[in-house]
Parts: structure tokens; sequence; C-alpha cells
């Protein structure tokens, strides 16, 4: 049986980011209720979804509304589920830099989604940037420059797997520096802080624009920060925004799933 409760769709800051109540993900959605949280999440970014506590498949069907999952060719898969992947920091390492996930490919992921299993006692928070927010900001000259400029990341797959060692760098992969959203036509910074250089200016230049661009992109005037219960649930996009996992938690506990997309839903248009 389908769900067809309307979400309610509470703003989490002023630039971006919502919690949505009011919707069982570990149940089938109505086509009313999906094309709802659609346009909420081309407008917000970021969505939570407290206490849903989805199993792996469940999980795959949540994000089926947004889009579909993609079969990630190196990450560990879970054994219920392949398009689910397990993430232990203990083993795997944490996320504590500014970044953006799938650099490795073009385009890169569209939407990534976590369902938190475990999480410390205190912290393990999350920090998200709007970085279509932040091009905002920018100068129209510093814009202009910007728009013949790309960013080169390492193309090596492996490199992005869990507990990678990172040893053997793959065929450079090279982004644009602006992106144009290809859902909204918003236009915004795409760049992380595994950048290796930028194209089309000197390297002397290169190393101060993407300096610039780091710390700009990362400014607290962009940023919201999500803290956790296990069976949260939350996605993002991953074209828009880019992430931060505090490490502020020692050797605690953090155990999650993720599962991507490359190609997201358009929203269907309002009556």
């Amino acid at each position: 049986m389908t769900t067809a409760a309307r979400p309610d769709i509470r703003r989490a800051g002023p630039r971006f980011g919502a919690e949505i109540d009011g919707v069982d993900l570990t149940r089938p959605v109505d086509d009313l209720t999906a094309g709802e949280l659609r346009r909420a999440f081309a407008e917000h970014k970021v969505l939570v979804f407290r206490g849903q506590h989805l199993t792996p498949d469940q999980q795959v069907a949540a994000l089926r509304i947004f889009a579909e999952p993609f079969d990630h060719p190196t990450a560990l898969r879970h054994p219920e589920n392949p398009l689910v992947y397990p993430y232990n920091v203990r083993q795997t390492g944490k996320a504590s830099t500014w970044h953006i996930g799938g650099l490795w490919r073009t385009p890169v992921f569209a939407i990534e989604s976590l369902v938190y299993e475990e999480v410390p006692e205190l912290g393990g928070h999350t920090l998200w940037a709007d970085l279509q927010a932040a091009y905002d900001d920018l100068s129209e000259p510093f814009k202009q420059l910007l728009a013949s400029v790309n960013a080169v990341y390492d193309g090596n797959a492996e490199n992005y797997a869990q507990g990678s060692g990172k040893t053997a760098k793959g065929d450079p992969v090279e982004h644009p520096v602006v992106l144009e959203h290809p859902l909204t036509g918003r236009k915004g910074l795409f760049i992380s802080s595994s950048a290796q250089g930028l194209t089309g200016v000197t390297p002397q230049e290169g190393r101060v624009l993407l300096d610039h661009l780091l710390r700009h992109a990362s400014s607290p005037d962009y940023t919201i920060r999500f803290g956790w219960q296990p069976g949260d649930f939350v996605l993002w996009d991953n074209q828009a925004t880019w992430h931060y996992a505090v490490d502020d938690y020692g050797d605690g506990a953090r155990v999650y799933r993720k599962v991507l997309a490359v190609e997201p839903f358009h929203p269907a248009p309002t009556e």
C-alpha cells in the first residue's frame, strides 16, 4: 500500500536545507507525494528525514523517488542489496574535508544519500555549503574569469572507495569550476578540496585562485549543519553543494549506508 500523507517541509536554514516530516519512507509513496518531495529537493538541496530506520532495500526505494540509483564500480557492496555501500569510519576513515562525491567520473553523482546506523553520543555532525549561493556573491569580473577555468581531479575510481590508500593516480579528469545545474539551470561553484590544479591560468595563478575559492565556498555564510541519530535518512544535491563530516568525536562509532544516483528526475510542474 502506498502512503498518501502530505510532507511537512520545515526549512532548516535561510539559504537551503529542510527537514521532512509526515512521510513514511518504509512504504511506497504515491505520485503526488513523490512530486512534492522532488520539488522540495530541487529547492532545498539537502533533505533530512528523521527516524526512518530504512532497510537497505527501502533506502534504494527511497532514493528512487528522486533518481535511479547508481551501480558504483569499486565500492564495497552491502550483502542485502548491491546498490547500497556500507561505511564504518573505524575501517574506512573519516571524510573530514570539504568535498564533492564522484569527481572521478563525468557527470559526477547527482545525489548522495545516507542512512545512519550508529552515531557517536556527541558530535559527528555534517556540514553542507551552498555552492550556488557562494557563486552568486562573487563579482561579475571574477565570474567571467572562472567561466573559462576547469579544475583537475584524479580519475582513478579505486581511490574513491572505502579505505583506499590512494597510491596510484588515474588519468586526470577535468570539471568546470562553474557548473550550470542540469535541472534548474542555476549556476554555482563546482570545486572540491581534492582539486589538483586549475586549467586556463598559470600554475601560480591557479594556486591563488584555488585557495581563494576553497576558502570562499566554505565560509560559514553558506553552510548548514545537521546532527544525527540512528535511523536518520539524508540526501543531498551533489551538484549544488559540498559537504564536510566533522571529526570531533575521537574513536567513537559512526556507521552508515550510502546510496548514489547520477541522473535526477525532473520535478513535476505544479498545478
